[in-house]
């Protein structure tokens, strides 16, 4: 049983004076008599594909000879970390049938399809699906975090969001459960901040984690799609894709959101999950690879939206669906360029256009966002201030002469209150989370008993009388009331 990212197995065969090119026709038969499908030919070897079924997940067979050498690859193409030895089984019944196809053939059957076999090499195929046969001297676990041909990026983002973990907790941030203040510190995505200037966290934010689990599963699922994409996509329109899925997914949590704070690699992650999505509806990808590859991929996105639905889950739901909508568009958008894939001046272009074109639909999309928390801050700001002036009348000693103490109650307690109701008032135009509605109507009753109390009190003292003494109590307790109630809601 293999395990893996994904899972393999492979066996080195020496031909000694077996051809070369008799070997790979010998094997192409046998792998046809297997009913394996045939992805491509080169002059150094194929790639063909097991039949998908419910004990195999169409395997990616590879066949590669390099220095008289034959490295036969079998791997998973599904999203699978424990191959139960299906791998190992391939490659056993790829040889025995090599055994039992080369004593068939004839000296004429060998030529004639030596013939047809060399009208049938694909160029592109030398370079791009048969793996190099040094690859399997570092297939280790750590060759995961190491950059190489085909899967340059992937490592240096996973090692960009380890060290920036590792940097926040060295800075004193809980390494389980970093509290909101430190994630806000560090660039996580909050609506009031980002749309108030700091545009920077919908970047920010996909490289930060809320705790070494959040980062260890996202690295986790950014090493499996990255392993599985990147090959395609090469390093520049992989990083591309990643980086614009993680601010649209970034942008999605602001849209659905007001008050959570968002952090996470998970929203470009989906981004990627998307683009895959989106190229495996095309002919880029082998068909035979297709069923296995959607299967795993759609698993992936059901199963982390359906789990984020869960109540109390924490998970960004509107990031994961922002980020995998804006990875499909990317993806279908690239596929132009894919078709041509060592022209440099369609791949970069088409980049720049993608670029561009997505970031001014974002900044529109960011500039036509509401921002009322901002403007919320602002009044409840201006509220303690003006509650803090119209308190300190009811601090005023004893001794304060009377015609002082009436205009202190007019002139600054009632004004003030009078002024945050006003406040109060604006805010309930405001479009805000059902919370801070309820919190408003709290506050702006509060704001009503202490003008009535505050008049009440004025009567009171210029009549000097004690007729008002009972509303003026019922008033106070209804003020404590609304006091707790809102001490309970923070």
């Amino acid at each position: 049983m293999a395990f893996g990212f994904p899972p393999k197995y492979s066996e080195n065969i020496h031909l000694y004076d077996w051809d070369k090119e008799e070997f790979i026709f010998t094997a192409l038969e046998a792998a046809k008599q297997q009913d394996w499908n045939i992805s491509s030919i080169s002059s150094t070897g194929f790639v063909a594909y097991t039949p998908f079924s419910w004990r195999s997940w169409s395997e990616k067979v590879t066949v590669s000879i390099a220095d008289d050498i034959a490295h036969i690859r079998s791997e998973c193409t599904g999203n699978q970390l424990f191959d139960s030895g299906k791998n190992k089984k391939n490659i056993k019944q790829l040889l025995e049938s090599i055994d039992v196809v080369r004593t068939t053939l004839t000296r004429e059957a060998i030529d004639a399809g030596l013939e047809s076999l060399r009208a049938d090499y694909n160029i592109i195929a030398d370079e791009q699906l048969l793996f190099s046969p040094d690859s399997n001297e570092d297939s280790g676990f750590l060759s995961l975090f190491k950059p190489r041909k085909g899967y340059f990026m992937t490592p240096i983002l996973v090692g960009i969001n380890i060290l920036v973990f590792i940097i926040m907790v060295l800075s004193g941030v809980d390494v389980f459960q970093p509290d909101t203040q430190s994630l806000i510190d560090w660039g996580a995505n909050f609506k009031p901040l980002t749309l108030e200037g700091e545009w920077w966290r919908l970047f920010t934010a996909c490289f930060i984690h809320i705790g070494v689990f959040h980062l260890l599963l996202n690295m986790y699922a950014l090493l499996y799609i990255g392993l599985m994409l990147e090959p395609y996509l090469g390093k520049s329109r992989f990083l591309a894709a990643y980086l614009l899925s993680g601010v649209f997914a970034s942008m999605a949590s602001l849209w659905w959101h007001d008050l959570t704070v968002s952090a996470g690699a998970s929203g470009a992650i989906f981004g990627m999950y998307g683009v895959f999505l989106a190229l495996l509806t095309t002919s880029l990808i082998e068909k035979s690879a297709q069923k296995a590859l959607l299967v795993s991929i759609v698993f992936f996105i059901v199963y982390n939206i359906l789990n984020g639905l869960k109540p109390g889950s924490g998970i960004d739901n509107a990031a994961h669906i922002g980020g995998l909508l804006s990875g499909l568009v990317t993806g279908y958008v690239l596929v132009p360029s894919l078709r041509q894939y060592y022209d440099n001046t369609i791949k970069f272009s088409t980049i720049g256009m993608l670029t561009i074109a997505l970031l001014f639909t974002g900044f529109y999309l960011f500039r036509s966002l509401p921002n009322d928390i901002a403007r919320y801050d602002e009044k409840m700001q201006r509220f303690v201030s003006l509650e803090s002036m119209a308190l300190e009348v009811l601090q005023l000693p004893e001794s304060t002469p009377e015609d002082r103490l009436l205009a202190e109650l007019r002139e600054r307690g009632i004004y003030y209150w009078r002024e945050s109701l006003g406040i109060m008032e604006e805010v309930e135009q405001m479009q805000l989370p059902e919370p801070l509605i309820q919190r408003n109507a709290k506050l702006k009753e509060y704001c009503e008993l202490r003008i009535k109390s505050y008049e009440l009190l004025y009567k009171s003292i210029a009549e000097d009388t004690d007729q008002y003494d009972d509303e003026i109590n019922s008033c106070v307790k209804k003020i404590e009331v609304i006091i707790n109630e809102l001490s309970a809601q923070q």
